[in-house]
């Protein structure tokens, strides 16, 4: 296909009230531009051109891709303009689809019918709207378009009309290159519309096609930061649709956020006020429970997540239970039967079958063995201040409540170390280790008063 897709996105946006340029403003932790982006390659077109005008270093440097060519507009003076600016690096055969880079929900099928439209016509997306209000009406005569009237230039009758303009367009490359040249700027907003191109194909006797959108989300356009929060629910809800699609149970689609990408298995379960962020994978009957945050992880089949946890760039097995209240740090590996308790963090740690550690502790750099058992309070101490050091604790250990580990140590198989020790040694396996200071009681001591 020899397509150029064509994304308008030099707009300062105002209303966000933000320094960041308006299509960098972040729905569901992605920029609304990247939304746009992703859509076109989805078409796998020749090129895609980016028309760029405020914070135009900024939003190069956001999307480094090679596959983008950067064009600035220096002035905006106008849709038309901006388009006219991308004409030197498009050739003269196939096809150009115009897209809008603060609309983030384009929806390809729609897409799809419209690119066929503009082969050889000029095809426009409209949409029959409730309340038009902010948008160009499209003017028909006998069913036809006629022209497109901006809202600023609309008379009484004009403004009464539904059906909308999206703005998305698909247009052959050599005839919008010469309508194109032919724009003025003869209006209230002394602007140069690309509206004005349906005229020109009109006056060229090619008649203008039109599109209907499947529904209004598709082609919203964001222009401040409470459109921006209702879109972000409205992705949200699209989002949950589909998950539910695939079978999985969402205990309330308002609420749960996804800002990346889910996978599930059958049977699973998500509580309420729940965040997905990155790619995250979760295995058959997975339950995840209420506000559980997870990000960047694999969770295995008939695992459970307990309220309120929080699981990063972590892999965990089957049949685990995790939580409530803890917390799976970056390099966590869990294997299978594995129970991680309430207030317990894991970091940068593989920890094997079987073994529990149930609540109060800090394991980190560590290999922790099969069928161990770590007490509350339990903590290896792996950073000096300058290196981390490593904790290997072999399979069937005991370790007592209120422990200290000071890596780099090793706790040998099956051995046990009493509650209250501070371990700064290697413990023989198989063995009790006791490491205390002396205990010490001071008669006659009295409490210090209040003065």
């Amino acid at each position: 296909m020899n397509l150029t897709i064509l994304i308008l996105a030099a707009g300062k946006g105002t209303r966000m009230r933000s320094i960041l340029p308006k299509v960098l403003q972040s729905l569901a932790h992605k920029p609304l531009l990247g939304f746009v982006i992703d859509a076109a390659m989805s078409f796998h077109p020749k090129q895609i051109l980016v028309v760029y005008g405020y914070g135009g270093n900024l939003v190069k440097q956001t999307f480094p891709s090679q596959n983008i060519q950067w064009i600035e507009q220096k002035e905006q003076l106008g849709t038309g303009h901006a388009v006219l600016q991308a004409m030197p690096f498009i050739s003269d055969e196939g096809n150009t689809l115009i897209l809008f880079g603060d609309v983030p929900l384009i929806e390809q099928k729609m897409i799809q019918r419209l690119i066929v439209k503009g082969q050889k016509n000029l095809a426009v997306l409209t949409f029959v709207k409730d309340d038009p209000t902010g948008y160009g009406r499209i003017i028909r005569e006998n069913n036809q378009i006629k022209k497109i009237v901006e809202e600023i230039d609309c008379d009484a009758s004009q403004k009464k009309i539904k059906e909308i303009n999206t703005g998305i367009m698909c247009a052959p490359n050599l005839i919008l290159k010469d309508w194109l040249g032919q724009l003025s700027n003869k209006n209230r907003q002394k602007e140069y519309y690309l509206t004005d191109i349906v005229g020109l194909s009109i006056q060229d006797n090619i008649e203008v096609l039109s599109e209907s959108a499947d529904n209004e989300v598709s082609i919203t356009g964001i222009n401040s930061k409470s459109e921006l929060a209702i879109m972000e629910r409205n992705y949200q809800l699209m989002t949950a649709n589909a998950l539910m699609e695939q079978g999985v149970t969402i205990m309330d689609p308002h609420r749960i956020d996804i800002r990346g990408e889910v996978t599930a298995g059958q049977d699973v379960t998500i509580d309420v006020g729940c965040v997905f962020e990155g790619k995250v994978i979760l295995g058959n009957h997975v339950k995840i429970a209420a506000y559980s945050h997870i990000k960047d992880s694999v969770i295995g089949d008939h695992s459970s997540i307990e309220p309120y946890s929080h699981i990063e760039d972590s892999k965990v097995g089957d049949h685990c239970r995790i939580g409530p209240y803890a917390r799976l740090r970056p390099g966590t590996k869990l294997q299978n039967h594995v129970h991680i308790g309430n207030f317990v963090e894991i970091k940068n740690s593989e920890v094997n079958d079987n073994t529990n550690i149930n609540h109060l502790s800090y394991v980190g750099d560590s290999l922790v063995g099969k069928s161990v058992n770590i007490g509350a309070g339990t903590i290896t101490c792996n950073y000096d201040g300058i290196n981390k050091h490593p904790t290997t604790i072999e399979d069937g250990v005991f370790i007592g409540s209120n422990t200290a580990l000071v890596a780099p140590v090793k706790i040998g198989k099956g051995a046990t170390i009493a509650a209250g020790s501070t371990i700064t040694k290697d413990a023989p396996p198989g063995d009790l280790t006791v490491a205390r200071s002396k205990q010490t009681s001071i008669s006659g001591w009295t409490k210090p008063t209040k003065k």
